[in-house]
């Protein structure tokens, strides 16, 4: 346990020096998701917020859940269902931010050099305090310690399980690429990315020797690899599942063939790749017809089912925490004219572009539920999109919002985008209108 000792030690010497005392972080009560302001060394900047269930063990299980590009710590915590799975089954999560800025803003880093070393810096050495401190501070079991995310925090899942493997037990990537895929900052945004571009392809030699070059010393047991990917995604190819099976077989020394294959549920296929022991070593989905969008409801679950802290086989009804469809009713708090403000923001490459909206409630009173009605300029047409629903696909459009993040408190707001298609028009839409009322732009 390498990483603990020395985050202990980093943590001690920076007290000492600076003559100042530690005070005892006060617990999270009533299962409430609490921002954690200093939890050790974090060279990536990040914020961290921390759930801790009312009834739990008195060393918990840890799952760090990680959000994509855009997201946010709190937004993965109100739009995932594992926060209901750690009530019912007692563990401890951590919800990181991400800061860093690389074409879409707020994704973790799997490109820089310092993130693909063991101990180099960046992200991975702020979520390995996160997880020290999680053990400090809630007893948490540092035998029972996870990871999992979607699509920025799906590629962080890899690369914490390649770069800290005697801290992770096990892993699940919801739409993630293999670890160091990316080959510096501008390789990451769609379009002039190699990894994501559709033609990455690398030996499952290759794949592994990555991982295992990350750590060169270690020579301990592996944590498990569940993976998820949807068999209709662009904006990170459904190829890299591939990559990524390769990657983690050959970490195991397994064949690249299932050992068994199955349909858990309708359009999920799954293959297993087992040891000689019969352990499950690496697990991959495919979710048939679906884009950039995972996880689901229901997938929570069987993650958490793969990392062992459930006490059957995941349930066959979803947790009732919030569904991924829109409400059907329509929005019953619209806000003042001139009361929101909305921040667009574009990436364009060839044919291609993605575009964040952040809505932002500049009124006094709370928004619950939402319409945002814009007008895409000429030759745009949207592919896919991310916490909202999106209709029609051209030309005027309404986003409208997800169960999760229905409501804008005054002074709050919520970050949507999506993916589309042009002919050489990379503009933002000039207009948008929140509930009926016109916003202004920055």
């Amino acid at each position: 346990m390498r990483i603990r000792r020395k985050l202990l030690l980093v943590a001690a010497l920076s007290v000492a020096v600076a003559g100042l005392a530690v005070p005892a972080a006060q617990p999270a009560f009533a299962a409430s998701l609490t921002e954690v302001t200093s939890f050790g060394d974090n060279p990536g900047g990040m914020r961290m917020h921390i759930y801790v269930p009312d009834s739990r063990p008195a060393n918990p299980a840890i799952v760090v859940a990680m959000h994509g590009c855009g997201g946010s710590g709190p937004g993965f915590y109100s739009g995932t269902e594992f926060a209901g799975l750690a009530d019912r089954y007692g563990f401890l999560v951590i919800y990181p931010t991400a800061t860093q800025q690389a074409g879409f803003g707020n994704c973790f880093d799997t490109w820089s050099d310092a993130a693909k070393h063991r101990g180099g810096g960046s992200d991975p050495v702020s979520i390995a305090s996160m997880v020290a401190y999680a053990e400090r501070q809630y007893g948490g079991d540092p035998n029972r310690v996870y990871a999992t995310g979607s699509s920025s925090g799906g590629m962080m899942t890899n690369e914490m399980l390649a770069l800290y493997p005697d801290v992770f037990k096990a892993g699940a990537a919801f739409m993630g690429v293999p670890f160091n895929c990316f080959a510096n900052a501008a390789d990451y945004p769609p379009g002039s990315s190699k990894c994501t571009g559709g033609s990455m392809d690398r030996t499952p030699q290759q794949w592994g020797d990555a991982v295992r070059q990350a750590d060169p010393g270690y020579t301990g047991p592996r944590p498990r690899m569940q993976l998820w990917h949807g068999t209709s995604d662009t904006l990170v190819p459904y190829s890299l599942l591939q990559e990524e099976i390769e990657q983690w077989t050959n970490v195991f020394g397994l064949s690249q063939t299932p050992t068994t294959s199955d349909t858990p549920q309708s359009g999920w296929n799954r293959r297993r790749y087992a040891d000689s022991a019969g352990t499950v070593q690496v697990e991959a989905y495919s979710i048939q017809g679906a884009g950039h969008s995972l996880p689901s409801a229901g997938m929570a679950a069987y993650a958490i089912s793969f990392f062992g802290l459930t006490s059957g086989t995941p349930p066959t009804t979803p947790p009732s925490t919030p569904p991924s469809t829109p409400p059907t009713t329509p929005p019953t708090s619209p806000p003042a004219s001139g009361a929101c403000r909305v921040t667009a923001t574009v990436n364009a490459w060839n044919t291609g572009l993605t575009e964040n909206l952040t809505i932002a409630n500049t009124g006094a009173t709370p928004v619950d539920g939402w319409s945002l009605v814009f007008t895409l300029p000429s030759g745009q047409t949207i592919t896919s999109g991310w916490n909202a629903s999106f209709s029609p696909t051209a030309g005027q459009v309404t986003a409208r919002n997800m169960s999760y993040d229905g409501a804008i408190p005054p002074g709050g707001s919520v970050t949507v985008g999506f993916q589309a298609t042009h002919t050489g028009n990379t503009t933002k839409p000039p207009a948008f209108t929140l509930n009926g009322n016109a916003c202004s732009t920055a």
